[in-house]
């Protein structure tokens, strides 16, 4: 009987613990949304999310590092991404869902190519 308790509960506990340390997109102001454009520094193509990293020109001619939030790799997959849908270099123009805190960042919604490729985000 005990056996079938502890079992049980570390089932339970398997089966809880993903869930509750994924976090939410409540850091994002899901009712706008941002464009900017730039190039990509770095594009991290990992779960549970990717990560897209780009310079954006300020506006006193510095360069401001923008990160941005995206879905897991299955998910941009089957929005017809690719590891190698962004590349470090290219010019991106990136519309998102900015951060609430005004930080140069958030979730991204649709990333364009200079080649005339858009990549959407639908989660």
């Amino acid at each position: 009987m005990k056996r079938a308790i502890c079992t049980g509960a570390g089932l339970l506990v398997l089966a809880t613990g993903p869930a509750s340390a994924h976090h939410s997109f409540s850091m994002f102001d899901g009712g706008r949304e941002v464009t900017v454009a730039g190039t990509v520094k770095e594009f991290q193509w990992t779960n549970p999310h990717t990560w897209l990293q780009v310079t954006v020109p300020g506006p006193n001619g510095e360069v401001v590092e923008w990160s941005f939030e995206g879905g897991s790799p299955g998910i941009l997959s089957r929005n017809n991404w690719k590891r190698t849908s962004v590349k470090v270099g290219d010019k991106v123009t990136v519309t998102f869902h900015p951060l609430k805190n005004g930080d140069p960042g958030g979730s991204f919604v649709e990333v364009k190519t200079s080649d005339g490729k858009t990549y959407y985000y639908h989660g």
